[in-house]
């Protein structure tokens, strides 16, 4: 593509060298430099690109874009068949860069994203499956992985990815003839100018609370609000959860964006009611398209109601059927999200994510509400993580849940002992009864052993992963297969 076409709607920009050029490809990674490429140089947290321009000019980069502060230290390594350029912000440069160089691909689609502490993934999984029920083929952005309509892409590793990569997945979506996209939008993403340049048809806020607290990440809660913000302030609808007190901020913070509200407790635009939470689903009352209807979603938990309301939302404003939303509800299933696992002793399994304190917290508190038997923990911490939050889980568990068996999540590099001695440090603060059993298949048999048919295990912390990571290896690790063969082998070893 013409360079200059590249650069269009870049403030500020300044140049030195040929502008007049055709460049295959933009990139921030050195490593992935061709011949003639555009090299845009981003100083992260950990690693300043400018210092890797010498590779990307040794693997033939042609043009060179850097922030202002560092011209006077790479002018000098420019060869005169370079093209520099220098502005303000690189972040900011790489999001329009890449929306020109993919040709404004979240025009070409509607595009819905979907911001706030909890419920991001299932939200989106929920509005994906509706769209499509619809008939709407669908792509979606998220923490698990990158689907265009039924192909996955490619697993993620990360909720929003950076603003290139992310305009390659929005223009792969459009070849493969999506006509809407569901993006889960991080607090990061957005502070971090990584959405920059796409053009949000409408917005979710599902809930906020503390999260993403840190040095890397926001000082304050206020800094972390302020970021999600920025999401209604791109879009001209939006939907907001009317239970939620920083939700309900926006609509005065920004005003051009047309907001509509739904809940449970508080007035709203879409009210649930008479609900009904059971081990296995959730049911409930509410007005879609002007009649009262019953939903039904197979995915516990008050929260999950809330989940379900912010997909109707969308659902209406896309003109989709009260039947295929109705449908398209009762049969949606998330990886890793409070997902039951169907099994041969009737038991309630429940497989989650949760790997903070928070979230833990929230899963136990939720299953506990609604659960007539007993809530056992199965869960463990990440190596080469916050250990901090390992006591502060441990307690949080021995609190919650009538049982706890800490075991190992993805250890890494570290000793999976050491890391189930510093959660029970934090047990033991509790009255809470628990066992420790560190290799987790075991831990995921004892608690299947021990449950009676009204209790819910819940195994926290792998979710949607399918490996266990230990000393940088990820060996083959799926709960969904493990509890499937340690139920046939106690049905086996009853029946001998």
């Amino acid at each position: 593509m013409e360079l200059k076409r590249i650069l269009t709607g870049i403030d500020g920009l300044k140049a030195k060298g040929n502008l007049d050029l055709d460049v295959p490809n933009v990139t921030i990674d050195s490593r992935a430099v061709g011949q003639g490429d555009m090299f845009i140089a981003i100083n992260g947290f950990e690693v300043d690109g400018h210092r890797y321009i010498p590779m990307a000019l040794k693997k033939g980069a042609k043009v060179i874009l850097i922030e202002e502060t560092k011209v006077n230290d790479v002018a000098p390594i420019i060869p005169p068949d370079v093209t520099l350029l220098a502005t303000q912000d690189t972040r900011k440069a790489e999001s329009i860069c890449a929306c020109n160089f993919y040709d404004q691909p979240s025009r070409k689609v509607k595009l819905i994203g979907v911001t706030g502490t909890k419920g991001k993934t299932t939200t989106t999984f929920m509005i994906k499956k509706i769209l499509e029920k619809q008939g709407i083929k669908t792509g979606i952005i998220g923490t698990i992985a990158e689907y265009s309509g039924d192909r996955k892409i490619e697993d993620s590793d990360r909720t929003s990815p950076d603003a290139i990569h992310l305009q390659y997945l929005l223009s792969q979506m459009v070849n493969d003839g999506c006509q809407a996209v569901v993006m889960e939008v991080s607090s990061q993403s957005l502070k971090l100018h990584r959405v920059d340049g796409c053009e949000f048809d409408m917005a979710i806020f599902t809930n906020f609370s503390e999260d993403h607290i840190g040095k890397r990440e926001h000082p304050n809660m206020e800094d972390y609000f302020n970021s999600k913000l920025l999401l209604f302030q791109k879009c001209n609808e939006g939907f907001i959860n009317a239970d939620d007190l920083y939700a309900l901020r926006i609509p005065k913070l920004a005003p051009n964006c047309n907001i509509k509200t739904y809940g449970i407790d508080n007035q709203c635009d879409l009210l649930a009611k008479d609900i009904t939470i059971t081990n296995s689903y959730v049911d409930f009352r509410v007005k879609i398209n002007g009649k009262n209807e019953r939903i039904k979603a197979f995915i516990p938990g008050r929260f999950s109601v809330y989940n379900c309301l912010s997909a109707i939302c969308i659902a209406e404003k896309m003109g989709c059927s009260t039947e295929c939303i109705k449908q398209a509800l009762e049969e949606v299933r998330v990886p890793g999200r409070s997902e039951l696992v169907d099994n041969d002793l009737d038991l309630t399994l429940m497989i989650d994510y949760a790997h903070s304190p928070e979230s833990l917290q929230s899963i136990l508190q939720a299953v506990k509400s609604y659960t007539r038997g007993k809530v056992i923990s199965v869960f463990g911490c990440g190596g080469d993580r916050d250990t901090s939050k390992r006591p502060q889980m441990g307690e949080i568990s021995g609190k919650i849940a009538d049982y706890t068996i800490i075991t190992s999540d993805n250890p890494r590099t570290e000793d999976p002992e050491s890391i189930i001695k510093q959660i029970e440090d934090g047990i033991k603060k509790t009255n809470g009864k628990y066992e420790c059993i560190v290799d987790r298949t075991e831990a995921i048999r004892k608690a299947i052993e021990i449950a009676k048919n009204k209790d819910i295990v819940v195994m926290a912390g792998k979710g949607h992963e399918t490996y266990q990571e230990i000393n940088h290896i990820k060996n083959p690790y799926d709960e969904r297969v493990i509890i499937k063969e340690i139920i046939s082998q106690m049905k086996k070893k009853k029946q001998s």
